[in-house]
């Protein structure tokens, strides 16, 4: 027999090879057997001791440790009481005298292995384990090992895992409960003697400079420009010094220390990390004391002192007022502390004074962050501070606006607009754009508390917004300022405009977004402030734009612009791009210029409407992106930027131009009726001529949204008058969009179609000339689609590959178009609906025609479903009975089981969307009240259940099966008497429920309990709410059949999902839907159903079968039974862990 000295020589010779570089696959997995295979073994942790304290290599360590946790975590309870001492003193007496010279790794593992033993142990069978802790806290020698086994104890046994019985973790909590105040009373005398310790060594030290000091005007230009009035921050003023006034150990805690020591830094390291993680679950009480807090925020003033002075060069003098290099992390982690306290949304009534102190001694920290450098001190910039500190003291100043800060506005002793004034100064000082987006956002949640006040019409909801009107036009000023290239140029330009992001926004587009989102909702309290900044801004650069039409010459090459001198092609590059900013600006604001606004604030959004036609007129005429410029790559892409924007800054306001119409026509001889038409007329002139293949995409797609805008949202009659709209008609119906991107001929089809068949408002019904713009549209459409309609006479094309071939690119291209015009007017008035059906009756006939010949081609028959799923959707009151029943009938024919099976399986995406898409149709007609299609249900029923969910079913990915339930579903709540026919009154008058149809009612729902068994969680959800949506509206649960033979069956299905862990995100729901079905006979669930369910569960013995069913208490109401139920399913799933861990033979007890 090999000696353990042999075993270990071996196992460090696996242990190498297993790790070295060159070793196969196939030859570690060799090792990880013959390693799995001996601590598989009785007692093979005997001989781990022996490799624990007689080896150095660090992978044979961790290995013998790996047996320890694995017998402790799953032989733990068949281990005889002497061999568990022995584990537990042996490993304890290791750690207790390697922990200094073991690697941390094996350090750490070590000690969760000891945790892992109290978790199960203690106290009833280790009494000292936390004594042992705390002991080796208070002991120098030994305080750090002692805190590393204190977090560790906190992270296992606060919230341990599912290895344990309910009541097991119930106690665990109790008993740590109880050690809270020992805990926090040992930390903060650690951390309090480490400050003591170096608190002497300031007292001879020259003093630092003043937190106040160098906080006076002599400040940057862009604050000088920007910020609002005179801080009391800035003026020395005696009111903040007052609120901020605290007892002198307050004072004495602001004063930065030298450099800790390199056991200190350690130690305090090691006790805030510890504090984190305690705070994440102890309750917010009397524990955290004054004291604790006073310690901790002295270590988060650590991180206000500057990278530079942390790095800790030679020159460092010991009387300095800056930490050393571990000072930074330690006022990240005390940040962290606080950050734990801060995130507690429901905060005791005692305690809210306790936070305001909290809040005033953070103060202090803002104030540091935020000092201007000055010539007579050193001064604490935010870019040269630790970035993890700013990033946790901004997730602080989040926490306390988003949770807190309601709690304490009106409170006299907590100054409010001094804290925004800080806040402000911060968020303009931060070093780079996330911290910068990452303050936004708290602007953004301060912005909603006020918009949300104002909106609920409170007595003094003006009175609030004026009160912050200062601050809040400051703020919009200063970013206006920052997004300007004429005021922040060089920041600016490295912003990548091209690149898109996972959003499909550049660099640039993404910080003006969140730019823009703050000056919105500033703009939402305070409109006429926003209005005049944004329009001083714009009327400058508009000026300089419309002032170009002065520098076009005429020259060999074309028109040129005349501005050549490089400092005057900047200026105007900068003056485009903000332009191009403001437009959008003001595009944002257009909301409030309607509805309640718009006689209030008509001249102002008259003013910018005609100012925006205007621009857009000249851009039309001039079309400067066509221009030779000095630098081409510079000004080109701003223009076309402009041109851009001006399109879609009026696009913004078609609301308020069809609010403008309809006053127009309300109020005849009233001035609006004259200055309506103009606006129309001139927008038409200036975008119409840019529909050619010459204009840059981005242009053409902004103008044709705004065209489309016009037609769908104003609606103006004389449109269609215009000349040139007639024009256009003329040119699209004769190819003029051919060639073009294919939104772009969508979105100029609808406008043009909109014109014809959209409803005028405020026009009688006898004056919609109805009769007239049918012919036309007609006329039209037939134009536009006439080479597919003739694709169905071309000879021999049903049997010419070739010639099928060909017309593909015009099917597809006509059936897109004609779906989303069908799509476009589906929720217009009737007369719009029957007009375009019968602009597209031939176009119907011909893709029914063609269906067959294009059935094994999926790209053709998707364009065919998606064109057919929104005539059915959109038309189908139009269409009729007669015809969408022949058309579903061809549809069935030609969808036989084998060409399912084949689109299914062999044309991938494509194939899957047609069936797909057939799915929705059927799901349609399965939504048409009455019986007209009732004949079809069989049918339905056949080729869901008998053709397509055999195909689907056992296949992993969640293709076609939500839409086939959901389909499911909508037959059984709309075809209900299908399969119940009976009448309440017949139920009333007979204890029998007639059922209709029973095979296929039981065939799907057992789809449904199939479904329950796979992993795709988007269809459990679907289905789950599918099967409470029938309950809530017919009783699914309650219907005899469903109770007799189907109420078992998904009980049983939905607790092993809730005891495999295999749908943890769906806990919630599942619980509510297994509460509905015990709730159809709570006598029966828990006398039968609970017996039925335990025995029929292995893994456990009848005992403690006999414990979880006693254990499961006879609760009626949701809240006490979900809890018994989580219970239930938590100690079933210990005691089978238990049991797999015991040897056989074992008596379990």
């Amino acid at each position: 027999m090999a000696t353990d000295a042999d075993s270990l020589l071996a196992l460090e010779g696996l242990m190498n090879e297993f790790f070295a570089p060159t070793t196969t696959n196939i030859r570690k997995r060799e090792i990880e057997e013959l390693l799995n295979n001996f601590s598989a073994q009785t007692g093979a942790w005997r001989h781990c001791f022996y490799f624990l304290t007689h080896s150095q290599n660090e992978y044979v360590m961790m290995y013998a440790l790996s047996v320890f946790e694995n017998v402790i975590n799953r032989q733990w309870i068949g281990i005889q009481g002497g061999d568990k001492i022995q584990i537990r003193n042996g490993l304890s007496k290791f750690l207790l005298s390697h922990h200094k010279v073991i690697p941390s790794s094996i350090r750490n593992k070590l000690i969760k292995v000891i945790v892992c033993i109290a978790r199960l142990d203690w106290p009833h069978f280790y009494p000292d384990f936390f004594s042992n802790i705390l002991q080796l806290i208070q002991q120098s020698q030994t305080a750090a090992l002692g805190l590393m086994l204190l977090h560790t104890t906190s992270e296992e046994l606060a919230a341990p895992r599912e290895d344990l019985s309910a009541s097991r973790k119930e106690e665990l909590n109790r008993l740590l409960q109880d050690q809270v105040p020992t805990v926090l009373n040992i930390i903060t005398h650690i951390l309090e003697s480490i400050l003591d310790k170096h608190r002497q060594l300031v007292i001879t030290a020259t003093p630092p400079p003043s937190p106040t000091h160098g906080d006076d005007d002599s400040q940057d230009a862009f604050t000088n420009n920007i910020a609002y009035g005179t801080s009391p921050l800035q003026s020395g003023s005696s009111l903040i010094r007052n609120i901020f006034n605290s007892p002198q150990t307050s004072k004495q805690n602001l004063q930065p220390l030298p450099p800790l020591d390199q056991d200190s830094e350690h130690l305090s390291n090691l006790a805030l990390h510890c504090l984190a993680h305690l705070f994440s679950w102890i309750p917010l009480s009397c524990h955290i004391s004054t004291r604790l807090l006073t310690t901790i925020f002295h270590f988060a003033n650590f991180g206000c002192d500057i990278q530079s002075v942390q790095s800790g060069t030679s020159s460092f003098r010991l009387n300095d007022s800056f930490s050393s290099s571990g000072s930074s992390s330690l006022g990240v982690l005390a940040m962290c502390c606080i950050n734990e306290i801060m995130s507690k949304n429901c905060i005791p009534t005692d305690f809210e004074e306790f936070l305001l102190k909290m809040f005033q001694q953070s103060f202090h920290l803002l104030q540091r962050m935020t000092k201007d450098n000055t010539a007579q001190s050193v001064g604490n910039k935010i870019e040269e501070l630790d970035e993890s500190y700013v990033e946790k003291f901004t997730e602080f100043l989040r926490l306390f606006v988003s949770i807190h800060l309601r709690r304490f506005e009106g409170n006299s002793h907590f100054p409010i607009l001094e804290f925004l004034s800080l806040l402000y100064k911060y968020t303009f000082k931060q070093a780079n754009n996330e911290g910068l987006f990452a303050c936004l956002d708290i602007w953004n949640v301060f912005l909603d508390y006020l918009i949300t006040r104002s909106h609920a019409r409170a007595p003094d909801a003006n009175e609030v917004v004026n009160s912050y009107s200062e601050a809040l036009e400051s703020l919009m000023e200063a970013l206006l300022f920052k997004i300007q290239f004429r005021c922040n140029q060089v920041q600016l330009e490295e912003l990548d405009d091209e690149v898109v992001d996972d959003d499909a926004e550049t660099e640039w587009q993404h910080f003006l977004c969140n730019c823009l989102e703050v000056v919105a909702k500033t703009a939402e309290l305070l409109p006429r402030v926003a209005f005049q900044y944004l329009f001083q801004i714009f009327q400058e650069n508009l000026d300089v734009y419309l002032g170009l039409g002065g520098f076009i010459i005429e020259s060999s090459e074309g028109q040129k612009l005349n501005i050549t001198a490089e400092n005057e092609v900047r200026r105007l590059h900068c003056s485009l791009r903000d332009l191009s900013t403001t437009l959008q600006a003001l595009g944002r604001m257009s909301e409030h210029f309607t509805t309640e606004n718009f006689h209030p604030r008509f001249d102002n959004a008259l003013q910018l409407v005609e100012k925006f036609c205007e621009l857009n007129s000249f851009s039309g005429k001039a079309q400067l992106f066509k221009l030779k410029t000095a630098i081409p790559t510079v000004l080109k892409p701003e223009f076309i930027q402009v041109h851009a924007e001006c399109l879609g800054a009026l696009q913004a306001f078609n609301q308020w131009l069809a609010q403008f119409y309809l006053e127009s026509k309300r109020q005849a001889g009233d001035k609006y009726q004259h200055l309506f038409t103009p606006i129309i007329t001139k927008t038409i002139e200036s975008i119409v001529p840019l529909f050619t293949k010459q204009t840059p995409e981005k242009v053409l797609l902004s103008a044709s949204h705004l065209f489309l805008s016009i037609s769908s949202s104003v609606r103006p009659p004389f449109l269609v008058e215009l000349p040139l709209v007639q024009k256009l008609f003329t040119e699209v119906s004769q190819g003029l969009l051919n060639g073009m991107p294919i939104e772009v001929e969508l979105l100029i089809v609808r406008a043009l179609s909109n014109i014809l068949v959209l409803a005028w408002p405020n026009v009688a019904e006898n004056a919609q000339n109805w009769a007239s713009r049918s012919a036309n549209h007609s006329g039209f459409m037939r134009r536009i689609t006439s080479e597919y309609c003739q694709i169905k006479d071309v000879p021999n094309f049903a049997k010419d590959k070739m010639l099928q071939n060909r017309a593909k690119p015009c099917m597809k291209r006509t059936l897109h178009l004609l779906a989303n015009h069908v799509d476009s007017v589906s929720g217009e008035v009737s007369k719009t609906k029957q007009i375009v059906f019968q602009s597209l009756k031939e176009c119907i006939e011909v893709t029914l025609a063609l269906f067959p010949v294009y059935i094994s081609q999926a790209d053709v028959v998707d364009e065919i479903m998606s064109f057919y799923l929104a005539i059915i959707q959109g038309l189908r009151v139009q269409m009729g009975v007669a015809s969408i029943q022949s058309t579903i009938t061809v549809f069935m024919n030609l969808f036989t089981r084998e060409q399912l099976t084949a689109i299914i399986l062999n044309e991938g995406s494509s194939g899957v969307r047609v069936v797909e898409k057939f799915l929705q149709i059927l799901e349609l007609i399965l939504q048409e009240p009455g019986s007209a299609f009732k004949g079809f249900l069989p049918t339905i029923i056949n080729i869901s259940m008998h053709q397509i969910y055999p195909i689907i079913a056992e296949r992993q990915s969640p293709d076609i099966k939500l839409v086939l339930f959901r389909l499911l579903f909508e037959l059984l709540q709309n075809k209900w008497r299908y399969f119940f026919p009976s009448s309440i009154l017949t139920k009333m008058q007979s204890d029998t429920e007639a059922v209709d149809h029973t095979d296929e009612f039981i065939v799907i729902m057992q789809s449904f309990g199939q479904s329950f068994l796979q992993p795709d969680i988007a269809v459990f959800r679907q289905n789950l709410e599918c099967l409470e949506k029938l309950n809530e509206k017919l009783k699914l649960y309650h219907k005899k059949i469903f109770r007799e033979m189907m109420l078992v069956p998904f009980l049983n299905v939905l607790l092993q999902v809730l005891l495999h862990k295999s749908h943890d995100l769906l806990q919630e729901e599942i619980g509510m839907t297994i509460y509905n079905m015990a709730a159809v006979d709570f006598d029966n669930f828990y006398v039968a159903f609970l017996c039925q369910f335990l025995e029929g569960a292995d893994g456990i013995d009848p005992n403690q079968r006999s414990v979880l069913d006693r254990n499961f208490k006879k609760d009626r109401d949701y809240p006490t039974f979900i809890q018994n139920l989580q219970r239930f399913v938590n100690d079933l799933r210990y005691y089978r862990l238990c049991n797999s861990a015991l040897p056989a033979n074992s008596v379990k007890l």
